[in-house]
């Protein structure tokens, strides 16, 4: 069973050490090969401790799992306006919620990414849960049941969202922590504006 009151009475500082080398690290190279003793050393804490706070390195990748899912949850709060949106605006409100994950959490990010690739079953059910969270909000940016009557006659809805989706993904991709959100995020809408005057009613 995790400790986490200790864990949680930590200095925040050394929490975060201790979440970010273990995220930096399951991330780079998945569950199985990666190795609490690196974990420590990266976070500059002994071996016995990450067994002390979370008993054994299951129940430390659950436990960032439950973290990320607690932060992407908190941070989609303050994107409800999504669901009075149309389908364009909820496009850019999606993008910039993803660069700012990325922005403020860059290890997070990091470590979400390598679920689509990590094939240990031990972890299989914690990957699942946050998944569907991640499922769920896409769809939420997807169009809406009846919304395919937003676009002009000949217009195919279903390659207008492949189309935003493989967008959004190459802003998302190519994002580096030099470049200002505001910027991209100014662009992207100039983009996503020019798609809806040119395809919708």
């Amino acid at each position: 069973m995790i400790n986490m009151k200790k864990f949680l009475l930590l200095p925040q500082e050394k929490q975060n050490r201790i979440v970010t080398a273990a995220m930096t690290l399951f991330g780079e190279v998945g569950y199985k090969k990666a190795y609490v003793s690196e974990i420590a050393m990266s976070a500059g804490i002994s071996k016995a401790l990450i067994f002390h706070y979370f008993n054994s390195k299951r129940g430390l990748y659950s436990y960032l799992v439950y973290y990320t899912g607690k932060i992407v949850m908190t941070e989609a709060q303050e994107k409800r306006e999504m669901l009075s949106k149309d389908f364009f605006e909820r496009a850019v409100i999606s993008i910039k919620f993803r660069l700012t994950i990325k922005s403020r959490y860059p290890a997070m990010s990091k470590f979400m990414e390598s679920f689509y690739n990590e094939d240990d079953r031990e972890v299989a059910s914690d990957i699942e849960r946050l998944l569907a969270i991640a499922t769920d909000m896409h769809a939420k940016a997807d169009l809406a049941p009846g919304e395919e009557g937003i676009f002009k006659s000949g217009v195919d809805p279903a390659q207008v969202v492949s189309l935003v989706d493989k967008y959004s993904e190459g802003v998302i991709n190519g994002w580096d922590s030099n470049s200002s959100i505001d910027e991209i995020m100014s662009e992207v809408s100039g983009c996503l504006n020019m798609l809806k005057l040119n395809l919708c009613r």
